[in-house]
């Protein structure tokens, strides 16, 4: 899966058991809210459960209808069409200009494969679960080659040595249908779908002022492919100054986590949340009270690899230092009783 940060990699089976005990040897339906790269969907769909997937931003939908919502009997069409895409030659358009030329993302030569695969998967016009399968191949093909730290808010002032390989098109690993029933996944905001019911509620949402659309914007066009104005040397899309939400921002985190924690029709809420967050561990505990009882699980962590190696501008050039780095990740498990 693509880089990301706030992966919960590193902490999938710390969360995975977790969840396990308030299964107590069941298949349950879990909606996760705010999926990102689906790992934890993934991993959920994998052990045998239900998962409905979502999330607002559409790179996001695409991994969830790929990892969590498509079953393996997708496969044998995908990859197929995965070869006839990896025999197309190189033809430079938007992608390349604007992340190889403009920024300096990829290596021109990768660009203009991005370009003309992109426009091959466009022309199929495939149903919505074969072309997120398409695409996911094509984000985690281009996350191979890239020339940053993981981030998309600016690329290494030196090309990475990772970027002047060339860009080789895999097929994603896919799940077997689990026996708890089939998958989905969702694209839409985390209030609306709420309400969803479901057994267990997994909720990682964004807690701090790093928006994901900002740090993943190359993922956001290359799935789109709607050629957007963009601004800065990170050749952001513009609708990345226009798109907010409350979960990124201080005075407004707290009312819209309150008012998705009240929407939840469930039996269990998990809460995966960081010490850097805009909320203490005193406020969750408040506010998942309301619904149950409240138990807090802690893992001292290392934090995401920027952290790790200093602070750079939207040039790559490393402008100050690092603090700390390691925090503390929180699991909040709620057993609902109102």
């Amino acid at each position: 899966m693509i880089k990301y940060l706030g992966s919960k990699r590193a902490l999938l089976p710390w969360i995975l058991e977790q969840i396990e005990k308030c299964a107590d040897g069941e298949r349950l339906h879990v909606l996760d809210l705010f999926s990102g790269t689906s790992r934890v969907g993934y991993a959920l769909k994998a052990a045998g459960h239900r998962v409905t997937a979502n999330d607002w931003n559409e790179y996001a939908a695409v991994l969830a209808r790929c990892y969590v919502q498509a079953d393996v009997g997708r496969a044998a069409e995908a990859e197929t069409l995965l070869q006839e895409l990896a025999t197309l030659p190189g033809r430079a358009g938007y992608f390349t200009e604007t992340f190889c030329e403009q920024a300096r993302f990829f290596q021109p030569h990768n660009g203009a494969r991005v370009d003309a695969i992109r426009d091959q998967i466009a022309a199929w016009r495939c149903d919505e679960e074969l072309e997120a399968i398409l695409l996911t191949s094509l984000m985690e093909a281009a996350d191979r080659v890239d020339s940053t730290t993981g981030v998309q808010m600016a690329y290494l002032k030196e090309w990475a040595p990772r970027s002047h390989a060339e860009l080789e098109l895999r097929m994603p690993q896919l799940l077997a249908r689990p026996e708890a029933g089939p998958c989905q996944a969702l694209h839409g905001d985390a209030l609306a779908v709420a309400s969803t019911p479901a057994d267990l509620v997994y909720l990682d949402p964004p807690y701090n002022q790093h928006k994901y659309e900002g740090n993943y914007h190359v993922w956001e066009t290359l799935v789109r492919w709607d050629a957007p104005e963009h601004y800065g040397v990170a050749c952001k899309r513009v609708d990345v100054r226009e798109r907010r939400s409350p979960f990124n921002s201080k005075p407004g985190i707290a009312a819209a986590m309150q008012a998705v924690v009240d929407a939840l029709d469930t039996r269990w809420i998990l809460v995966s949340f960081s010490d850097e967050g805009f909320l203490g561990r005193e406020e969750l505990e408040a506010m998942l009270s309301r619904r149950g009882q409240v138990t807090v699980h802690e893992h001292a962590h290392k934090r995401y690899v920027g952290a790790q190696i200093g602070i750079h501008n939207p040039a790559g050039e490393k402008v100050g230092t690092v603090s700390h780095t390691r925090n503390r990740e929180y699991l909040f498990v709620t057993e609902v009783t109102r």
